[in-house]
């Protein structure tokens, strides 16, 4: 199983063109294995919260939305795990709450990140895909 960041879960929805190539293999192989894909439930909060800010639109209603995105990835609670593993994130790692939340259910749940975030691949604190 792979943990998707929000932008590559959206864009797998809506644009797959932008995946990179590595990102799109991964994708593809974890669907022929039929391990499915996560996404951390803060994820879900950072799309309302860009849905509310007009940076992203859709079709249908933001609820209607959600829950299509929570039927098609498992998506994993913000553990008590999780949220401890975010304070020995290092120093280089994004200071973004919900980025901190999804790197650490990465390495807590033994995932790799599928991820577009430069700041996070090049921290290195997390096994990423791009």
């Amino acid at each position: 199983m792979i943990l998707l960041d929000t932008h590559v879960a959206l864009w797998l929805l809506s644009d797959a063109d932008r995946l990179s190539k590595n990102a799109k293999a991964a994708i593809d192989e974890t669907r022929q294995s039929g391990e499915g894909m996560a996404i951390c439930g803060v994820t879900l909060l950072e799309i309302a919260t860009a849905y509310g800010k007009g940076r992203i639109s859709m079709a249908m209603s933001l609820e209607s939305f959600l829950q299509d995105v929570e039927e098609r990835f498992v998506v994993l609670p913000i553990s008590a795990q999780a949220c401890v593993r975010t304070l020995s994130l290092p120093a280089s790692y994004p200071k973004d709450p919900a980025d901190r939340v999804i790197g650490a259910t990465a390495l807590v749940e033994g995932m790799a990140l599928v991820t577009a975030d430069a700041e996070i691949r090049r921290a290195k604190a997390v096994r990423t895909v791009w």
